[in-house]
């Protein structure tokens, strides 16, 4: 075996499951909107979009398979949390949102004059015709869009770039925000719901991994990350440059998520180019939306017994109706909720990576951290705990919370002895 030809392969395999329509939608939004600072709102960006992602992959050479994930905090919990986060990166925003991207950054753009309203029903109404088509009937037009899509859509990214540093642009201003650029940029990283995927994807990476007879736990970390150094330059690459494109254009007011990445492309490549990037987004967005009706369908189907096919009209009917209601409405409707699952998935990342056997300390960790996590969504004014103004209160309650565990434990085995 080609080891090194083996990591390519991988860095490209998981550079393109992580690769999707959110990429390109929240790092520019995150430039608008810090301005100046976009160096420090990047580096926070970075730590969810592209850390956090990795982390979670690698976290699955300790568990292999979402069933092991969190059932050492209890196993309905685990289902509980398995059956949240495939709602989350499915049928409740991610799948939607693919519907809502499509019109406004695929169609739109094309049929300017139109009635906006009926343009977004009939879009939504083709889109998820398509991709229920495609989920029910296998089909490798998924595959070759997937393959031609990413080197594409790199291709117009990549001039982009090089136009849009090499030209006038517009100059930074003070950022709009009032909150820490460092933290405003790591929470809008939840935004690409990326270290959710991880989650989902690690059992894939795993199973492929020792479907080549790569069974050993430490060969298979070398391999990955290896393969996510790779992933992580071309995720790095684009977050970075559209990030500080988009702070570049950040005296322009008023631009809705979806604009902003549309008028950097218009910017630098007139009309044609914003049409063409359009398209492009609206067939990768397909791609995910049939990857994912067909994910969460599966899932739905042994946990309810209803048949996959019933699942899967469901969910497209669902998607259909929530996707009308418009990108940026359905980008807040995910912020509270993703609020609370994030920091619960980091810590059942972070405790599977680092091995923790104890119940007790999983237990502990993830309930201290979902309280802090409700609280937080909820208003309730935690600025008494150290980071909770730069938006990080559950850290320092997690922290103590495993420190306790420890000592809960010891004191459990000295009474048994």
């Amino acid at each position: 075996m080609n080891k090194k030809k083996e990591i390519l392969i991988l860095g490209f395999a998981l550079f393109s499951m992580f690769f999707g329509a959110g990429n390109l939608l929240f790092p520019p939004s995150v430039g608008v909107a810090v301005g100046k600072d976009w160096f420090q709102a990047g580096l926070g960006f970075f730590l969810t979009g592209i850390g956090l992602p990795l982390l979670g992959i690698l976290a699955f050479t300790k568990v292999g398979s979402l069933d092991d994930f969190a059932n050492k905090v209890s196993n309905k919990f685990n289902t509980i949390y398995s059956t949240i986060l495939i709602l989350v990166i499915g049928p409740l925003f991610a799948i939607p949102r693919t519907g809502s991207t499509t019109f406004e950054m695929g169609v739109l753009p094309l049929f300017p004059n139109s009635n906006p309203t009926v343009l977004a029903i009939a879009t939504s109404v083709i889109f998820f015709g398509i991709t229920l088509f495609l989920v029910l009937n296998e089909s490798s037009i998924t595959d070759i869009l997937g393959k031609f899509l990413t080197p594409i859509i790199l291709l117009i990214l990549s001039l982009i770039t090089i136009l849009g540093i090499t030209s006038d642009l517009g100059t930074p201003v003070d950022s709009v925000i009032n909150s820490n650029p460092f933290s405003y940029g790591f929470v809008s990283g939840y935004q690409t719901m990326d270290a959710l995927a991880s989650v989902l994807f690690g059992v894939i990476i795993i199973r492929g991994l020792e479907g080549k007879g790569i069974n050993n736990k430490n060969e298979q970390k070398m391999f990955l990350s290896n393969a996510g150094f790779i992933a992580a330059i071309g995720l790095g690459f684009i977050y970075l440059s559209l990030i500080y494109l988009g702070a570049q254009i950040s005296s322009i007011k008023g631009l809705t998520t979806a604009q902003t990445t549309l008028t950097l492309a218009q910017m630098t490549l007139g009309n044609i180019g914003k049409v063409a990037f359009g398209i492009c987004v609206a067939a990768a967005c397909l791609t995910t939306s049939v990857g994912l009706v067909a994910l969460a369908s599966e899932w739905f189907s042994k946990l309810t017994k209803i048949s996959y096919k019933k699942i899967a009209l469901g969910i497209c009917i669902f998607s259909t109706v929530l996707s009308v209601a418009g990108l940026d409405y359905l980008i807040s409707l995910s912020i509270p909720v993703l609020v609370i699952l994030y920091p619960i998935t980091i810590v059942l990342i972070l405790l599977n990576i680092f091995g923790i056997k104890s119940v007790l300390t999983f237990r502990i960790v993830v309930i201290t951290t979902f309280i802090i996590s409700i609280a937080e969504t909820l208003k309730v004014n935690l600025d008494f705990i150290p980071l909770a103004k730069a938006g990080f209160p559950w850290i320092l309650p997690a922290c103590i919370a495993f420190g306790i565990s420890f000592i809960l434990k010891k004191i459990e085995v000295k009474k048994t002895v």
